[in-house]
């Protein structure tokens, strides 16, 4: 049986190889993220048919960024579609706007903290300010909290650091970043085991390559649930 507690990213080119991949993976897996790179390539219409018709529940990972009002117009939109959970970036206004998009939905705003592909030297050319990851990861997600985030997404190494902030009751931490054991690391940089991160404070964790690469997708996934705490 499934457990919602893994997302599978459907990180593949178009939706009819994401209906293959949910196909093979059948009720192994009852959560799915699809991204900006599956967008053009019929994503929407993908996410519309896995939940209406095979019931699964839908993370758009769109990790929204602009001024308020055209953040709030998109996330109207996106309402419209039966989706559960929705990324926007962490910052305060992003957040709000999204939060009034959302509003007569029951759709989850998730404010992006800091990519888990990024270090502190990708932070320093971007010029983000200086201090360790960890801890902006934290002060981010606070913001994101106080500004009405359902949830937030952070690698596993900060979430027992944000599950013990006061803010963070009853909200949702969403990791990204992780890699079963004996897994390739890719291109994340800031990574944990699925039973590190949730024992950490992890609501959700988010796997794409270890599973949509592996030559039995449904056993890997199986693999994954089976370390669970």
């Amino acid at each position: 049986m499934s457990d919602d507690r893994l997302i599978v990213a459907m990180d593949v080119p178009h939706a009819v190889a994401g209906l293959e991949l949910a196909q093979k993976l059948g009720n192994a897996v009852s959560f799915y993220k699809i991204g900006l790179g599956m967008l053009t390539g019929g994503g929407l219409a993908l996410a519309n048919e896995l939940k209406a018709e095979h019931g699964k529940r839908i993370f758009l990972d769109m990790k929204l960024f602009d001024i308020g009002a055209t953040v709030e117009a998109a996330v109207r939109g996106l309402a419209q579609f039966d989706i559960d959970f929705l990324t926007v970036h962490g910052d305060p206004h992003v957040v709000k706007a999204a939060k009034q998009g959302a509003a007569k939905s029951d759709m989850k705003i998730l404010g992006v903290t800091i990519l888990t592909s990024l270090d502190r030297q990708d932070l320093d050319n971007s010029l983000i300010r200086e201090g360790d990851i960890a801890d902006l990861v934290v002060e981010r997600a606070g913001r994101a909290f106080d500004a009405g985030a359902d949830g937030v997404i952070a690698s596993p190494n900060e979430a027992a650091l944000i599950r013990a902030l006061p803010e963070a009751a009853g909200k949702l931490i969403v990791t990204p970043g992780v890699r079963p054991l004996g897994a390739d690391k890719g291109d994340q940089k800031r990574i944990a085991t699925p039973r590190s991160a949730i024992e950490a404070g992890a609501d959700h964790i988010v796997v794409g390559r270890p599973i949509w690469q592996a030559a039995d997708p449904r056993a890997a996934a199986k693999a994954i649930i089976a370390e669970f705490p």
